[in-house]
């Protein structure tokens, strides 16, 4: 059983980024669960508009998550319907490769959307939250979707995993920064989650055949242990907890790493053979 997280007779609204599919809509679907009237956006706004059709979401909306502003203009969308309550920064984009082989483009994308789309969505929702506060009505929640990879070496997902530790890092300092707000940052760092971002991956490339050897999450799961840690002190949970171990290992011991990657590709080749994937 899930808790609900608002109060009879005081709505609140709540914004999802990325929400057009995937994780994100799962979020989505969790947090009306939860009580709140939820936004769904998405830089795709036909996909966010259909998702919040199809799952009774309140609005649906169109948010490119670079652009500061516009993170500032759904927030002000979503106080519309009620005060806001939470802000969930899931939008990011992956693309495996090695370092040396992506594109500048591939590069500035996944740094603009993966880490300035949230410190955007961060801050208007921080500054949501200390508007609302002036009125009386203190407190709120943000959500961040970081990565297992933020806390392991993952070839051939290098700058994707650079964008994520960098995420997992800023809620750990943001969390700080806003107690005394009382705002809860929150985070997770899932394991492979089945998602049409990891469909995409080369089923023949390292970074596939790496998040093949782990366990592979779906979307309900990853969403419910995030809303999971609204109204809690804790700041973030790996998902699962040993794979998160393991990965802290590879980060102290990466020559270890070295070692023992190819055989966690092997791990994964198989897997991917015997589900009839390649």
């Amino acid at each position: 059983m899930f808790k609900t997280l608002v109060k009879p007779g005081s709505p609140r609204s709540a914004v999802v980024t990325g929400a057009g599919r995937g994780i994100g809509r799962a979020i989505a679907i969790e947090l009306l669960d939860r009580g709140y009237e939820v936004v769904v956006t998405d830089v795709d706004g036909a996909a966010a508009e259909r998702t919040a059709q199809e799952i009774g979401a309140t609005l649906g909306l169109v948010l490119d998550v670079t652009d500061p502003e516009a993170n500032r203009d759904v927030a002000a969308r979503a106080c519309e319907i009620a005060p806001l309550g939470a802000w969930v920064c899931n939008a990011g984009v992956g693309t495996d490769g090695d370092l040396t082989t992506l594109s500048i483009g591939q590069v500035r994308t996944m740094v603009d959307v993966n880490v300035l789309g949230v410190m955007w969505g961060v801050r208007a929702a921080a500054d949501t939250f200390r508007g609302q506060a002036v009125g009386g009505l203190k407190g709120g929640e943000i959500g961040i979707l970081a990565s297992l990879s933020s806390h392991a070496p993952v070839p051939g997902l290098s700058v994707y995993a650079a964008t994520k530790a960098a995420v997992l890092s800023l809620a750990i300092s943001v969390a700080s920064e806003l107690r005394g707000d009382r705002i809860g940052v929150h985070a997770v760092c899932p394991d492979g989650t089945d998602t049409a971002m990891v469909e995409s991956m080369d089923v023949h490339g390292g970074a596939r055949e790496a998040l093949a050897a782990g366990v592979m999450l779906t979307p309900p799961h990853v969403a419910r242990e995030l809303v999971d840690l609204f109204g809690t002190r804790r700041v973030y949970r790996t998902l699962p907890a040993w794979r998160g171990v393991l990965g802290r290992i590879g980060t102290l011991s990466p020559v270890g790493f070295m070692y023992a990657d190819p055989m966690l590709r092997r791990l994964g080749a198989r897997r991917l053979r015997k589900a009839g994937k390649r």
